[in-house]
């Protein structure tokens, strides 16, 4: 081997004068002086970018009016939750500014948030739409499905995995994103009599929730499933996460109109009715109210913002079915428009599908599987008739007594 190949840089080829820097690897390649300058350069361009070393380079200029407006597309009415989320979202991403800032005087402590609504008013709605808005990674998980360790089921951790595997495994952004835990009533005591014991596998994936949502590096298992002594794992920082959890607490409502009635005992007792409607109680939900579900007090403490969301009304559910950006009749008028036919939906019908699914009480949820069952024969037969050009859907389909209203191209 030639003396100008033993002293040419392995990276950009240039031959080493005998007195040249070098830097000398274990294999025998070289890297010039030059190259090295240049990798570290580069090296700290890409730590500004992705390690957020200072307030600046981390980008959030939404206000919570802006978030709210950006929710408002999406979801119809829950105006308190919504405010509620937004202000919170808003502080927590101040929150991560201030403690990545260098130039700190105190650190803020993160605050998650915990919803609190009926089957079907839009919980998971929103938090999927708050992360679609703010452009991070989102991550569902079901309480009911978590198991503490050394159970049969899903570990705690595996959660966070599927953030990573959200951001496409850049662990920079995941560690940034949002999770939401739904059903997180279920893991709590099946009655709020002291008495009773708290079922203990949902009071072990409560202890296992605690540390993660407060803020810890969790060793995550990088193909997910039971974790093992042999296994390597992925040091997940959960500071800067977001979590949502959610649960529909069924009773709540009665649980605060009973704190809130003022009672006295004894022969002259008098007790005074709470007289405030649901709508009105909603927004009272207290974490007192939650611990009654069985929640340990750690893990309500770890959730100081309550967001409660209403039972949804009539009128709210038909706006639901018209109103937002991916409303499910836009979507099917989509559908139809692929195939050359004008949908539509008169007044009567979706005053009818809104009461369908109030009466069925799933809300929001309901009304798909309602529209579905109504749509089943119709895209069965439409598509197979060439002529056709416009469709009506009236309550008399909804309510299955009669069938759409079709109109033909070129009829007179």
């Amino acid at each position: 081997m030639s003396d100008n190949i033993k002293n040419k840089c392995s990276f950009c080829g240039q031959v080493l004068a005998p007195d040249a820097k070098r830097f000398k690897g274990v294999d025998g390649s070289l890297i010039c002086d030059n190259c090295l300058e240049f990798l570290y350069d580069t090296l700290l361009e890409d730590t500004d970018s992705l390690n957020f070393t200072d307030s600046e380079s981390l980008n959030f200029d939404l206000t919570p009016k802006m978030i709210n407006d950006k929710l408002s597309e999406y979801v119809v009415g829950q105006e308190y939750a919504k405010k509620v989320l937004s202000v919170a979202v808003y502080n927590h991403y101040k929150k991560i500014k201030n403690n990545l800032s260098s130039n700190k005087s105190i650190d803020i402590e993160k605050s998650n948030i915990l919803l609190v609504g009926p089957t079907g008013s839009g919980k998971t709605l929103l938090a999927k739409t708050l992360a679609k808005i703010l452009n991070v990674p989102f991550a569902i998980a079901d309480a009911t499905t978590l198991t503490q360790a050394g159970y049969v089921g899903e570990d705690v951790e595996n959660v966070l995995l599927r953030l990573i595997q959200a951001s496409d495994y850049d662990q920079e952004i995941a560690e940034r994103g949002i999770i939401y835990i739904d059903e997180l009533d279920k893991l709590g005591r099946k009655s709020d009599n002291p008495s009773i014991t708290r079922d203990v596998s949902g009071e072990g994936v409560q202890q296992s929730l605690l540390k993660i949502i407060e803020g810890t590096v969790a060793n995550v298992p990088p193909n997910g499933g039971r974790k093992h002594p042999h296994q390597d794992f992925i040091p997940f920082d959960t500071s800067n996460v977001l979590f949502i959890c959610g649960g529909s607490f069924e009773g709540i409502t009665e649980v605060v109109a009973n704190r809130l009635g003022k009672k006295s005992i004894g022969f002259n007792s008098n007790v005074v009715k709470n007289d405030k409607s649901e709508k009105e109680i909603y927004p009272m939900i207290s974490h007192e109210d939650i611990k009654k579900f069985g929640i340990i007090p750690e893990l309500v403490g770890r959730l100081p913002v309550i967001a409660p969301l209403e039972v949804l009304e009539i009128d709210d559910l038909k706006k639901i079915i018209c109103e937002p950006r991916n409303a499910i009749l836009k979507q099917y008028k989509a559908m139809f428009e692929m195939d050359g036919i004008e949908l539509d939906f008169n007044d009567e019908a979706i005053e009818h599908i809104a009461r369908k699914a109030h009466e069925q009480k799933t809300g929001a949820r309901g009304i798909r599987s309602i529209i579905e069952n109504i749509m089943l024969e119709i895209m069965y037969d439409i598509p197979n008739e060439k002529d056709v050009e416009k469709c009506i859907i009236t309550k008399e389909v909804v309510l299955g007594t009669g069938k759409p209203i079709i109109t033909k191209k070129n009829a007179n």
